[in-house]
């Protein structure tokens, strides 16, 4: 946790010299900060705005291998994300829980039945396990209420994962200053600065919350921004490398379309894996893949375009349920930083991430949420160079601190709340628990959020604005309608003393979150939101045109080429035992 003057503690700590500092707040950067403080070095991480602003914080909250890689040939990503899935799994039972997968088979499918059953096979292989099966129709009817039995065939259910990405973010930076390491948020990394011969050495910072800032000198000094990465590489005259791609969701209650498990299937306009599942009592669906040519400073947001196709996916896939734009809860886009390579298809960039150094300056994008340990495991291992007393880094810690606390016998505290605040929080759960006031510990209604939860938010997590407790500390904003606006005023109460703001500061805080909530969480203007079912039918007739074109052949030969490329590797390992 944080004490009240944490900040000012932090600020007065940055002209001594530090081993590490980290520029960016998101999942690679937490981990990087994690990483280097469990080996003993001097870390600073510092982000422009809050923690888990960006991508971190709008991502499909999913801990996943990612089948679909395997269809391109990414063995390796496959590979090291299954793995960390099952890592996380066991280290952060309430924060990363296990979600079924069902993957709809349809006639005239490419890939089709074979290919997945193949692909899923590997795919349980990877971790260990057997996680999947095949469902005839009906059965996969029973699975998926008010799934449309149109051409469907079956499908597969298999296993996966889960979580609050933005909770992830705050327990892995959390754990690190309980370490020695140090954050700080809305903290503007303004300036490099290089020495005589153009080597990085520091950063110039700037405290966004005040007047102050700092030159900041270090052995190390790490680029984990990412969309943003291209512009400090500029300053050491790197060439731009970062191609930023939107991916946007929709979020629906839980009630109107309610599933146990996620669905996969294809979308019936450009047959991208789309999926719709259940979190935190909701249900998202998502996501879209396309270039964002927006301000990266300007807070993301999904276009009316993006509403359409994914009311497309779901008009297409559950016709029973009549969804309309007015069970839409909330909305989000988060931008990811893919190494951009000049494909055509912005969903064919490789997401493997990159790491590389440039005149001291070293910078760490693209990946996965799921293999954030080991993306910082790799840049340390890279600059060795820089930090020769390190040492070595390993990844045989867990990745999560394990949690040996527990929490008292009290009202209103089942075995689900305390499982829950446990993965959450960690360490910190016991002292949430006690800080609670009378009733506290009861569910914020229409969520699996407990008051308790605000409260110790405002008081111990570094917040500074009120969009930090509603949209990244909780995900209130995005679970009630309007961003929670009913609920605010016993938000107020809660809040308002703990973070001894007066009643103008309130104001001006609720009324600059609800402008936000409304033009990046909300839906665009009805009236430039283009009919999806147009769409639908256009895509239909343009398939009846097409149904002799096998438009699936690659993605099977890249799958047998992936299946092959396992075997060969088994067999020089099995050579090189023998």
């Amino acid at each position: 946790m944080w004490s009240e003057n944490w900040r000012d503690a932090v600020w007065s700590q940055l002209d001594e010299p530090w081993d590490v500092v980290v520029i960016g707040g998101g999942i690679t950067g937490a981990g990087l900060l994690r990483e280097s403080a469990r080996l003993g070095l001097r870390a600073l991480l510092v982000e422009q705005h809050d923690f888990a602003w960006g991508t971190s914080s709008r991502s499909s909250k999913l801990v996943h291998g990612g089948l679909r890689y395997l269809a391109t040939g990414q063995l390796k990503l496959t590979w090291h994300s299954v793995r960390e899935r099952e890592h996380l799994l066991e280290d952060g039972p309430g924060l990363i829980d296990p979600l079924g997968f069902l993957m709809a088979t349809h006639e005239g499918d490419h890939p089709g039945r074979w290919t997945y059953k193949a692909g899923l096979s590997l795919y349980d292989l990877m971790a260990l396990q057997w996680t999947h099966r095949y469902y005839t129709a009906d059965e996969f009817q029973m699975l998926a209420p008010g799934m449309t039995s149109d051409g469907l065939e079956g499908g597969f259910r298999y296993g996966d994962a889960q979580t609050d990405d933005a909770r992830l973010v705050l327990r892995v930076i959390l754990e690190a200053v309980d370490d020695g390491g140090a954050a700080l948020n809305y903290t503007r990394a303004a300036a490099l600065i290089r020495d005589e011969g153009g080597e990085v050495t520091g950063v110039r910072v700037e405290d966004r919350l005040s007047e102050r800032s700092a030159e900041v000198r270090a052995r190390l000094v790490v680029n984990a921004t990412g969309t943003w990465a291209d512009h400090l590489r500029g300053q050491v005259e790197g060439a731009a490398r970062i191609r930023p791609l939107r991916g946007s969701h929709l979020i629906l209650p839980g009630w109107r379309l309610p599933l146990a498990q996620a669905v996969a299937f294809l979308h019936p306009l450009d047959r991208r894996p789309v999926f719709v599942y259940p979190w935190e009592g909701v249900v998202l669906v998502g996501t879209t893949d396309i270039d964002h040519n927006a301000d990266l400073d300007a807070e993301p947001g999904i276009s009316p375009e993006e509403v359409a196709y994914l009311m497309a996916a779901l008009a297409h896939q559950f016709p029973a349920q009549h969804i309309t734009l007015d069970d839409v809860l909330a909305t989000y886009a988060g931008v990811r930083p893919v190494i951009g390579t000049g494909k055509d298809d912005p969903s064919k960039e490789s997401r493997e991430h990159a790491v590389w150094e440039e005149n001291g300056l070293l910078t760490i994008t693209g990946g996965k949420l799921t293999t954030f340990r080991l993306i910082a495991l790799d840049a340390l291992r890279l600059m060795r160079h820089r930090l020769p007393d390190m040492p070595e880094p390993h990844d045989r810690h867990p990745v999560l601190n394990p949690v040996e606390a527990e929490l008292p016998d009290v009202p209103g505290l089942d075995d689900e709340r305390r499982r829950r605040l446990l993965g959450r929080y960690g360490a910190a759960a016991p002292a949430l628990v006690a800080a609670a006031a009378p009733g506290e510990l009861a569910y914020v209604p229409g969520t699996q959020t407990t008051w308790a939860e605000i409260r110790w938010a405002a008081r111990a997590e570094g917040v500074a604005h009120l969009e930090d407790i509603m949209l990244r500390r909780t995900r209130l904003g995005l679970l009630l309608p309007g961003g929670g606006v009913g609920y605010l005023p016993r938000v107020r109460h809660i809040c308002q003393p703990e973070l001894g703001w007066d009643d103008a500061r309130w104001q001006a805080e609720a009324d600059a979150y609800l402008d936000l909530w409304q033009r990046a969480y909300g839906l665009p203007e009805r009236a430039r939101i283009p009919d999806w079912h147009a769409m639908l039918q256009s895509a239909r007739e343009r398939r009846q045109q097409a149904a002799s074109d096998d438009g699936g052949a690659s993605g099977w030969w890249a799958l047998v080429g992936v299946l092959l490329a396992l075997a060969a590797l088994l067999l020089r390992r099995r050579r090189a035992r023998g």
